[in-house]
């Protein structure tokens, strides 16, 4: 199985990287409602940090957020359910077929894998972060002055239009 193809398949939902039931159905090759059904079976070995069903407004937002997801899940009455990383490694224990135990080889490493760039990245990510902020605020002194400026040509040209009262002479018309 592609690295690659694992890692469209993680997302990132309340704070944690997961997978979700109907992507890990179609890797393991079994139904989704097979793969449910199994769960259920063994909720014991599913406490709330290994898997969790999806609220209806997560999953709203993950549909509209996400074209990646498959035609036919997106109208499903039911919401997924997402595994975190021991969640999947704890789906071998249940699923005990060969195609299985070699699916969850490739996604928990694809799950180190991602850890791992993440770590080696940090310090990149935080450069990324400053520099933003950095130029956010430049940019923003430059706006401020712009507006300031135009602010300022509109107000001497209100005073421009404005006509004069009282005595006139030739000179200051």
């Amino acid at each position: 199985m592609q690295l690659e193809r694992i890692q469209t398949k993680i997302y990132e939902i309340r704070g944690q990287k997961v997978m979700l039931d109907f992507d890990l159905s179609s890797m393991y090759e079994v139904e989704n409602r097979v793969l449910k059904q199994a769960v259920k079976r063994n909720l014991d070995r599913f406490p709330n940090d290994f898997m969790f069903q999806l609220t209806k407004i997560e999953w709203q937002e993950l549909i509209t957020i996400c074209d990646n997801l498959p035609n036919g899940i997106k109208f499903s009455p039911a919401t997924p359910f997402a595994f975190t990383e021991q969640g999947v490694s704890m789906l071998s224990s249940i699923l005990k077929s060969k195609k299985a135990l070699q699916v969850n080889i490739a996604i928990m490493r694809a799950f180190v894998f991602m850890r791992q760039y993440a770590l080696t990245h940090k310090d990149l990510t935080e450069k990324l972060h400053e520099l933003e902020n950095k130029y956010d605020k430049q940019f923003k002194d430059v706006y401020d002055a712009i507006n300031f400026l135009l602010q300022k040509d509109i107000q001497e040209s209100d005073q421009k239009q404005r006509k004069r009262i009282g005595f006139k002479n030739d000179e200051t018309s």
